[in-house]
């Protein structure tokens, strides 16, 4: 099969994929069920995952960089791939803090799509992220940082559906003297957020965050919240069974548009930054 076909589709795990096109120095976007790795000349040069806080997350929750320069180098420099640049060239960030995060997010997100080692879905040639270049690894690095920190998490606590799933705290248990990191970190359990969203709410790399959640895990403090499963309903006996109602008419779809809704309060901050990236991503 040729790794030059934009469609490509294989079987093949991602890492020894990854293997492949570092060897051939190619440039282009891998992506896999749990993320993309981009690759320039055969070096890793960005990953993303949906799971993991991206690097605007870590710089703008962190208080390193203002929400507005983030959404400002995006909309100035995204279409030409040049934002990592752009954020140093305007002044907003030092390119030793910009690289310091970007290899954190980088890790962060290559522990995800290679944690186990899933087939990649396609690989798509010269494919390049908005980010631009920043600092690029080998991948050899990225596999063996991957590997490694997949072991480290499995010594502390063996079961990976603390990485993913909502959380909840386990009643009982003392949770008096733990170290300020774990205590922020259980702080920020609600049975609702994951792994992914406890990072972002410390502006935290999310492996840190594993390492705290899987010795809270450990500890007998914190669990996976067990997804609902309906039963089934009791029938009705056929003394209590209601008649049945009358089928109503079905619903008409009216094929003229409707009126435009009055706005009734201006964007919340969250929701006006998501519109302006939507817009930048259209654009791309």
């Amino acid at each position: 099969m040729s790794i030059s076909t934009p469609t490509l589709r294989t079987d093949e795990p991602a890492s020894a994929l990854l293997g492949t096109l570092a060897a051939q120095g190619a440039t282009g976007a891998l992506s896999t069920e749990t993320g993309i790795v981009y690759l320039a000349a055969g070096h890793v040069v960005h990953v993303e995952s949906a799971v993991t806080p991206d690097l605007g997350d870590l710089l703008t929750h962190s208080g390193a960089l203002a929400p507005d320069g983030w959404w400002e180098a995006i909309d100035q420099a995204g279409r030409r791939c040049r934002v990592g640049r752009q954020l140093v060239d305007s002044g907003h960030l030092a390119a030793g803090a910009l690289e310091l995060c970007h290899l954190g997010a980088l890790f962060d997100a290559a522990y995800f799509v290679l944690a186990h080692d899933g087939p990649a879905l396609r690989f798509r040639p010269g494919a390049a992220h908005w980010l631009g270049a920043v600092r690029s690894v080998p991948v050899d690095t990225v596999l063996r940082e991957s590997r490694r920190r997949r072991e480290l998490l499995h010594r502390i606590w063996p079961e990976s559906a603390v990485d993913r799933a909502p959380l909840a705290r386990v009643p009982g248990p003392d949770a008096t003297d733990l170290p300020a990191r774990r205590g922020r970190t259980l702080a920020q359990v609600d049975g609702v957020r994951t792994a992914a969203q406890i990072a972002t709410a410390l502006a935290c790399r999310t492996f840190h965050t594993l390492v705290e959640l899987r010795r809270l895990a450990a500890a007998g403090l914190v669990a996976p919240v067990a997804p609902l499963i309906p039963g089934p309903s009791p029938a009705p006996s056929p003394a209590s069974a209601p008649s049945p109602a009358p089928a109503s008419a079905p619903a008409t779809v009216s094929a003229e548009p409707g009126p435009t809704p009055r706005p009734l309060a201006p964007d919340e901050p969250d929701t006006a930054l998501l519109r302006r990236l939507l817009h930048a991503l259209e654009a791309l």
